[in-house]
């Protein structure tokens, strides 16, 4: 099957990396735009152990996840989005709260930060001269609080990186390299990121395949060369089925049609590479 043929985009989607000042905190930045002309557009959120502070321009910033499940979000015509995906257990120290308080939450940003600080970063950010420099402003606003935010558990931390993909077929050999207890390992893992190991090593498995993809896709490929028991086995999966259960899971379709899907959105004005090429680098 070849690659669905490039079209005018009706919305685009360009990641970056922070700047430095958030490398140990944010994994990417993004901007998200929705032709005036076009029609509305769905925007899928899966969990992947991350949480997510977006802004529409000229609305007030909001805070999304960590997800237990999928999401969908519908974008107006003419909706630009701007934002920034944390590191999975870095949420705790720029928000201020456990991240379990808010797992499957889409909450303003004043419930964390107070609604003048927020009003007024929403301001400044409708006020840019472009998309590009709201997001510069959002990415000041989050250096200006990196004096008053709590250190990264290094716990956490550690565990994250060896259930990065590629790294660890299970969990239960954390506990040892770690010097921890399965209890307390699960406590703080539930603090910092909002979900246990396991789960978090399943959607960071997962990530691993939408990386693949998406590394395919800006090469001109077909996500699914190969046929999907070789996805499967690539991305460490046990065969075909459990991809697809895994799959069916934390996008709520089958294999097959999430990476068409994928194909068909991606293939349109959209850069995944800040996303894709750490994960792929680790596995």
């Amino acid at each position: 099957m070849t690659p669905p043929p490039r079209r005018e985009a009706e919305q685009s989607y360009v990641e970056r990396l922070p700047v430095p000042a958030l490398a140990g905190l944010v994994s990417a930045v993004f901007i998200q735009r929705v032709a005036s002309g076009g029609g509305p557009y769905a925007h899928r959120n899966m969990p992947n152990g991350s949480v997510e502070l977006t802004c529409r321009l000229g609305a007030a910033p909001t805070v999304t996840g960590p997800l237990t499940r999928p999401v969908t979000q519908v974008l107006a015509p003419g909706t630009t989005v701007v934002g920034l995906r944390l590191r999975p257990g870095a949420a705790p120290s720029l928000l201020g709260r456990p991240a379990s308080e808010h797992v499957d939450l889409v909450l303003g940003a004043d419930v964390f930060w107070g609604g003048h600080t927020v009003g007024m970063l929403g301001e400044r950010m409708a006020g840019a001269a472009s998309p590009e420099q709201a997001l510069t402003v959002l990415q000041a606003h989050l250096v200006d609080r990196l004096p008053d935010a709590a250190p990264l558990d290094p716990l956490v931390s550690g565990a994250v990186c060896r259930l990065m993909p590629g790294r660890a077929r299970e969990v239960t050999s954390l506990t040892s390299s770690l010097y921890v207890s399965e209890r307390s390992l699960r406590r703080r893992c539930l603090a910092a990121v909002g979900v246990p190991p396991k789960t978090l090593h399943r959607m960071l498995r997962f990530q691993g395949v939408l990386a693949a993809a998406q590394r395919a896709i800006a090469q001109g490929r077909t996500p699914t060369e190969g046929g999907l028991a070789r996805v499967a086995v690539d991305a460490g999966y046990a065969d075909h089925s459990h991809l697809d259960r895994e799959c069916r899971r934390l996008t709520g379709v089958s294999a097959r049609t999430f990476l068409l899907q994928t194909a068909e959105q991606c293939a349109c004005g959209h850069d995944h590479a800040a996303s894709y090429e750490p994960l792929l680098r680790s596995a």
